[in-house]
């Protein structure tokens, strides 16, 4: 192999394509990132049977080979080198690389060693590429840490017609996103559940100005491919029966609430200062306002009043603090609507471009109060 390559193509590509190497990889070959030059090009694979990662970048070619090498030693390298350009090639059982006055000697891993990628599957359909990226954002949150439950760790994606679904829950807590996209048959219904962290690397990592590619076969249905400005993941579907969370909604609320999000934030952050771990935050929601306060009688104890277009009954509810954050957050609009049916079962976020309009549906954030002595 001799390829010459631009060095910050060089550090981006190898950066993104080491995410995939495994700390503890089932082989040692699979440390590795897998390079095959040809004309004009120079492709980048990793893979740890769970997941795959694949992109290209533009190369002076002299001579064409394929070789694998030690991948985060690399990325390590290819991030330091100091001059625009970087020059690759092999000698026996080594690479060279070379940039400006600094030289680097790697050894050869055995590419016969490495094993076949997956095929790329067929396009299903595109999405919008900052669509993509905030749909993942906002649903992530309440997915699951607990690897007990595999699969509380996914977000569950619905592909029906020309519209996307993504959900995710920890039990505490449901969101979901639903957006329109491109799909490539409009008869089309799949439901499948990818990794949370994969979603978000790949979320974090795209060309939001591109669209994402979203591929799957029906004859490969435990693997899913997201292709975006030259990358491609692919990663297997995570098995095992989502919840059924659409129960969780309510037909309607007899009480809710429109309050401006920055206020309501600013206010959380401050009274908050003095909550334990884990304490709940209080929201008395009486007439046109609401108090919200935190502390206990024997500890330090904080309070605000903000305002709030409240209707129904009054009703104190308790939540999370860090849960009731990591929602408003999500939500992109100026004002935000608070559903109620009674203290204690969930309360739904939406929110509103203006103070008088209808809550947005396109983004839902579902919260189970906690209880609380009063």
């Amino acid at each position: 192999m001799k390829v010459e390559v631009n060095t910050a193509a060089l550090a981006d590509a190898t950066e993104w394509a080491s995410h995939v190497i495994p700390d503890r990889p089932p082989h040692p070959v699979l440390t590795g990132i897998k390079i095959h030059a040809e004309t004009g090009l120079m492709q980048l694979s990793t893979f740890n049977y769970e997941q795959s990662a694949r992109c290209q970048i533009d190369a002076g070619v002299d001579e064409e080979d394929t070789i694998v090498v030690p991948g985060k030693l690399l990325a390590r390298i290819a991030k330091v080198l100091p001059a625009e350009t970087a020059y690759l090639s092999t000698e026996g059982s080594r690479l060279n690389i070379s940039s400006g006055n600094t030289v680097f000697n790697l050894q050869l891993m055995n590419e016969t060693d490495y094993p076949e990628l997956p095929a790329v599957p067929s396009m299903l359909g595109k999405i919008d590429g900052h669509t993509f990226r905030t749909a993942v954002e906002q649903v992530i949150i309440a997915a699951s840490h607990d690897e007990t439950r595999t699969v509380l760790t996914g977000i569950r994606m619905i592909f029906k017609g020309d519209q996307v679904t993504f959900s995710a829950t920890d039990r505490f807590r449901l969101t979901r996103s639903t957006f329109d996209w491109t799909p490539e048959d409009s008869s089309i219904d799949i439901t499948a559940i990818v990794k949370a962290q994969v979603l978000k690397d790949i979320a974090n990592s795209i060309e939001p100005a591109q669209s994402v590619v979203i591929g799957f076969n029906e004859n490969n249905d435990n693997l899913l491919s997201f292709s975006n400005a030259g990358r491609v993941k692919t990663s297997v579907i995570i098995s095992g029966t989502f919840p059924n969370v659409d129960r969780l909604f309510a037909d309607s609320y007899p009480m809710h609430t429109v309050l401006s999000r920055n206020e309501l934030i600013e206010a959380l952050n401050r009274v908050t200062l003095v909550a334990e771990r884990d304490a709940p935050i209080r929201m008395e929601f009486t007439g046109d306002d609401v108090r919200l306060s935190a502390g206990t009688v024997d500890e330090s104890q904080a309070s605000e009043i903000i305002p709030a277009d409240f209707d129904g009954e009054p009703i104190t509810v308790a939540f999370n603090p860090k849960y009731l954050l990591d929602g408003l957050k999500a939500i992109p609009d100026p004002f935000v609507c608070m559903k109620m049916t009674t203290a204690l079962k969930a309360v739904e976020f939406n929110g509103q471009r203006e103070k008088d309009d209808e809550p947005l549906l396109g983004y839902r954030y579902l919260l189970v109060p906690m209880r609380y002595i009063g």
